[in-house]
């Protein structure tokens, strides 16, 4: 599987990114800087966290309209596969390849803390190697992590089955209401969704930063794990 990386003026985690790719395929990811124009042939976009453009605007706002943002949508349109993690996700909601909107978190305040996913949809590429229900442990780090979207568009998410995880207790409860659980106050308590196609996913939670016993644990590594498995058939 040949992975390429976005990098944007103020990303901030393309290396972790890097690392946990590396580890599950055994090479490098490409490095891609934002003002490129062309993409090179590649199996998985990933956009990676931090504060693209010093996060001026909204969250994502500038970094959705870079030259390379637009191979990147063709790519997310032909059926390429795209993982948005943390600001990668504001930018894919930026850029309106995924629905919605991240907002300031509930309590004003950044978070930086671990918390636990439910794993709503299994057998998507993304979440292969897990079971619907399943739960993981994964830390956050975001300012405007509060997922929101119109009714209509909630409604047509869950309908489709396009929630991905949902923030949740260690026992895997759901409570949108409760901030010990759902901290930033997602709507749902929604912590990623997938495109239509379900070959993009964007999350705000970093499971690159869990991918090695010498990080504290290998939760995340399923997600890199399972992409390998899909697209290097």
């Amino acid at each position: 599987m040949k992975a390429g990386i976005v990098v944007f003026p103020g990303t901030n985690r393309e290396r972790d990114m890097a690392i946990a790719l590396k580890r599950v395929t055994g090479q490098e990811p490409v490095m891609l800087w934002h003002r490129e124009t062309t993409l090179p042939k590649l199996d998985l976009v990933v956009l990676p966290g931090g504060f693209s453009h010093g996060d001026y605007l909204r969250c994502g706002a500038m970094a959705a309209h870079a030259p390379l943002m637009a191979e990147v949508k063709k790519f997310a349109a032909s059926g390429g596969h795209v993982l948005g993690v943390c600001n990668g996700f504001q930018i894919l909601t930026e850029a309106q390849i995924l629905p919605g909107a991240l907002l300031r978190n509930a309590n004003l305040r950044f978070l930086s803390q671990d918390c636990h996913l439910r794993v709503e949809r299994s057998g998507t590429d993304f979440t292969r190697l897990w079971a619907q229900g399943d739960v993981f442990r994964t830390p956050m780090a975001h300012g405007d992590g509060n997922f929101v979207a119109a009714q209509a568009t909630i409604d047509r998410l869950e309908g489709e089955g396009r929630v991905a995880f949902r923030y949740a207790s260690a026992s895997g409860v759901v409570d949108a209401t409760d901030r010990a659980t759902n901290p930033n106050g997602s709507m749902n308590a929604i912590a990623g969704i997938f495109s239509e196609n379900f070959r993009v996913c964007g999350m705000m939670p970093h499971p690159e930063d869990l991918v090695d016993p010498l990080m504290g644990g290998e939760d995340g590594k399923p997600l890199f794990a399972g992409l390998v498995e899909a697209l290097s058939r």
